[in-house]
């Protein structure tokens, strides 16, 4: 059941670490990626949280643990990658899902809202990267993943120049790190999700604005968070080993129309 030798998407003996792993997006991933035969590092700031993933995992016969840690402090970043390796001797896969969004007009937002926002999403990226490196010199590869998001690199919503700084300035860090750690054979990549219906989001708690966005989305649904777990798997496999600098958009089609107009039959 836990991982695949005939599967091109298999990661049997890989070591993933997730941030943000705790909920959402970021336990789907987890999942995914043990499913796929990896041992996941699930790294949430809530230790309970992230151990009932990790349970999860290991009751279907995968390999998880857990680790609590504020992803928005740099040394705490540096003691989750140092964890995972002592734990499992190695570090193959880096996935940087954990993001903070504190709705808030820009008249409005607080020095401390920007701050952290940035820090969490974007600063983040850096103390990952320089934590993992080194690991990743002495395998002679890797794999670096980010969850990106469509708001900021494609898209605006009013209320989100703080998140959506953070994830157009994210994408311009996969492809700069992507240049910069090819020498080491470590790619690049992320994953742009459009609207995705989480466990506790909006999306699930009100069907009425639910059904008035699924309106604009040309496949007419919202997304579930393993979409954006499967294209994770993807970039994190051999099946990906050409790509790097790159970011898949996962929204449905949602960025595609240039107005609702052409959605109306």
């Amino acid at each position: 059941m836990i991982g695949n030798l005939n599967s091109p998407w298999q990661l049997n003996g890989k070591v993933a670490l997730v941030t943000g792993g705790g909920r959402g997006i970021g336990a789907a991933i987890c999942e995914v990626l043990a499913f796929a035969g990896a041992f996941v590092v699930v790294v949430n700031r809530t230790a309970e949280v992230g151990e009932q993933v990790a349970q999860s995992i290991r009751s279907m016969g995968g390999q998880a643990i857990a680790i609590a840690a504020d992803i928005g402090v740099r040394s705490e970043v540096d003691r989750v990658v140092l964890q995972a390796v002592q734990k499992y001797g190695r570090l193959d896969i880096v996935v940087h899902n954990a993001a903070v969004c504190p709705w808030e007009m820009i008249e409005n937002v607080s020095d401390e809202q920007i701050e952290h926002t940035l820090t969490v999403n974007l600063q983040a990226a850096f103390w990952l990267t320089k934590a993992a490196l080194p690991h990743w010199r002495v395998a002679g590869k890797g794999r670096l993943l980010f969850t990106s998001s469509v708001t900021g690199p494609r898209v605006a919503m009013p209320g989100s120049a703080h998140y959506a700084a953070s994830k157009a300035g994210l994408n311009g860090f996969i492809r700069t790190a992507a240049m910069e750690l090819a020498k080491d054979k470590v790619t690049v990549n992320g994953v742009e999700p459009g609207y995705i219906a989480k466990v506790g989001g909006s999306l699930l708690s009100d069907p009425e604005k639910a059904a008035r966005i699924k309106q604009y989305i040309p496949l007419g649904d919202l997304g579930k968070p393993e979409d954006i777990a499967n294209a994770m798997l993807f970039l994190a496999s051999e099946s990906a080993r050409y790509i790097t600098g790159q970011t898949i958009v996962v929204d449905g089609g949602s960025t595609l129309p240039e107005s609702p107009f052409f959605l109306e039959e």
